[in-house]
């Protein structure tokens, strides 16, 4: 039987993996139960299992550019000592990363090769975590790419939108960033597909198909949770200065799928239906 760790587990996505992995074999790795930029502790505790499944990381993007250094230590010093860790045990990792290793200028979706410039200092250090598994592990490390993502855990721009549809009479929200919303239940049940699929190691874009902007989001929010998506407004980023930029075109290419055996991720507004709703299939 695979032996999985999940670290991050007590996250949005961490707390989905554990869902997933239900009745398999699992440690669950807190933040506070492993810090991955401890060798002597990530050697500990990857070995013996067969997969990591990383959700560790610093999310805080805005915070990122007052602290680079402490988002690199966790995004990109970290995850190369967690998949030196790997690499010591015999181990595969599958290490979550972002749409914002990429600056967001282009008009057709991302191929998982396209060069990587990232605009602001969150991308710079998951950039750094991308090197560090494909440095580390070229045969045994997948890098999987996801963006806007959203769930029943934690913050997030669904549940915020969720929340304020209850609580203010419209909401103004950018129409001029493009993405892919997708739901961490999605990802994490293709984490774990990814891991036991014995697909090529490298680099994967876990997103969901489609596309909309965060106001187009914003309106199917309302409308899958009962209320009228006309209160939603539209305005742009420039009204919205945040310390960090954004990329304007977060949408990625899936074409690696295929090669793993697995379809492309379902369609945005199918995942936004189920979360709302319940999560029912």
């Amino acid at each position: 039987m695979t032996r999985f760790l999940v670290t991050g587990a007590g996250g949005m996505l961490g707390r989905d993996l554990l869902a997933v992995l239900d009745g398999r074999e699992v440690t669950a790795a807190t933040r506070a139960e492993l810090d991955i930029t401890d060798a002597a502790q990530v050697r500990s505790v990857v070995e013996g299992h067969d997969v990591v499944l990383n959700a560790a990381a610093w999310t805080d993007v805005d915070g990122a550019e007052a602290d680079e250094a402490g988002a690199t230590a966790v995004n990109g010093t970290g995850v190369a000592v967690l998949a030196a860790g790997c690499a010591a045990a015999g181990a595969r990792l599958v290490h979550v990363s972002t749409d914002y290793v990429f600056p967001g200028d282009a008009a057709e979706p991302y191929a998982e090769d396209a060069p990587t410039a990232p605009i602001n200092a969150y991308g710079r250090s998951k950039l750094a975590g991308e090197r560090a598994v494909l440095d580390a592990l070229p045969g045994t490390g997948y890098v999987v790419r996801t963006a806007w993502l959203y769930g029943e855990h934690g913050r997030s721009f669904v549940r915020t939108m969720l929340q304020l549809a209850r609580e203010r009479d419209f909401v103004e929200v950018v129409d001029d960033q493009v993405g892919q919303p997708t739901w961490s239940r999605d990802l994490a049940e293709r984490l774990v597909a990814l891991a036991e699929s014995g697909a090529p190691a490298g680099v994967y874009h876990g997103t969901a198909s489609g596309r909309v902007s965060w106001h187009g989001l914003a309106e199917a929010v309302f409308a899958e949770s009962g209320h009228d998506p006309a209160r939603v407004r539209r305005t742009t980023s420039a009204a919205y200065v945040r310390p960090a930029r954004r990329p304007a075109f977060s949408v990625l290419g899936h074409e690696r799928w295929a090669g793993a055996g697995l379809a492309p991720m379902r369609d945005w507004r199918a995942m936004l239906h189920d979360m709302v709703s319940g999560g029912a299939r």
